[in-house]
């Protein structure tokens, strides 16, 4: 159904794709070993969704890369209905009342949240480097919080199987990445100022 309401399968796979990856760039034929269909397809689709304003696209290293446009009208509207393996629903108080809930609000978590979870006590997970395009980071992934080293390793594992590519990763305790947020540390500054997919952010340990 989702199919015929959107005109195409293919449509729907890079629909899927681009928002489970906000602030993500694909190059034409990663998407097309992603979504699993012929490359013709891929860019009359890519280029229907460029002409809408869904995705954008940047030339960099004689590659074409597209990736979700966050300033799109429907942004939010779409990212509900594809971005997220989970949505969760949380209540607004109005200052009149306690009692009566102003509105729902609704976020998209993102697709690798509950394998995240999975590992232990996980405060803050993010995606950075490779997964988006942003070298100064200097890694692929960080997770903040306590984790089991087994699950770790296959959770890493899998996603570089899924990825094709090596994962370069950071764990650290909730109270040495709060330390080293304390004392200016070079690493975390630059992991911080870099561009990321938030998995987990329990705590509101960074800005969003």
């Amino acid at each position: 159904m989702i199919e015929q309401l959107f005109g195409s399968k293919t449509r729907v796979k890079l629909l899927i794709l681009f928002y489970s990856n906000p602030n993500r760039a694909f190059y034409v034929r990663e998407i097309t070993r992603k979504v699993d269909e012929q490359i013709n397809s891929v860019r009359r689709e890519l280029a229907n969704l460029l002409n809408i304003g869904i995705i954008t696209s940047e030339s960099n290293n004689n590659r074409l890369y597209y990736e979700v446009s966050q300033d799109y009208e429907y942004y939010r509207a779409l990212s509900l209905m594809f971005g997220g393996k989970t949505s969760k629903v949380s209540k607004k108080k109005t200052a009149k009342s306690e009692d009566k809930d102003e509105e729902d609000e609704v976020t998209v978590e993102h697709r690798l949240a509950d394998e995240v979870r999975a590992l232990g006590r996980v405060e803050l997970a993010f995606l950075t480097g490779v997964f988006t395009r942003d070298p100064q980071a200097g890694i692929d992934l960080m997770i903040v919080g306590d984790v089991n080293q087994t699950k770790l390793n296959k959770f890493i594992a899998d996603l570089e199987q899924e990825e094709n590519k090596e994962v370069r990763y950071t764990v650290m305790p909730i109270s040495n990445f709060k330390y080293r947020q304390q004392i200016n540390d070079r690493f975390i500054n630059s992991v911080l100022a870099s561009k990321k997919q938030i998995i987990i952010n329990s705590q509101t340990l960074i800005s969003n």
